[in-house]
């Protein structure tokens, strides 16, 4: 559990910093981007996987191009979701789910939330 509060924080960041740096990108407070980053994770656990089981053809392809696509609507779902949370364009929901993805895994290796459990 502790793994999930640590990929949270870390994705809250991560959504705080991509709005601060990027335009079209809108959040309105710290608890707004927490709220975004339970509703990525949702969406990328629960939807993501089946969007890309749907479009494995033109995924194949565009060899693989047409993954930033599925990203992108993940992103514009979760600012129709979420209030306060706003984005303005395709190019800026790919290139805020292209910035989230790099920041979180970045704070992720500095906490040490990585795929692997800690040894004792």
């Amino acid at each position: 559990m502790g793994r999930f509060f640590t990929k949270t924080i870390a994705s809250t960041l991560a959504i705080l910093l991509a709005a601060y740096i990027l335009r079209g990108i809108d959040v309105k407070d710290p608890l707004t981007a927490l709220i975004v980053a339970v509703v990525l994770g949702l969406l990328n656990s629960f939807i993501k996987p089946v969007l890309i089981l749907l479009t494995i053809p033109i995924t194949i392809f565009t060899l693989g191009l047409f993954l930033f696509v599925i990203n992108i609507i993940i992103v514009k779902w979760a600012a129709t979701l979420v209030p306060g949370f706003t984005v303005d364009g395709w190019v800026s929901a790919l290139f805020f789910s292209l910035l989230v993805s790099f920041v979180t895994s970045i704070i992720e290796a500095i906490l040490g939330a990585g795929g692997q459990p800690q040894e004792d």
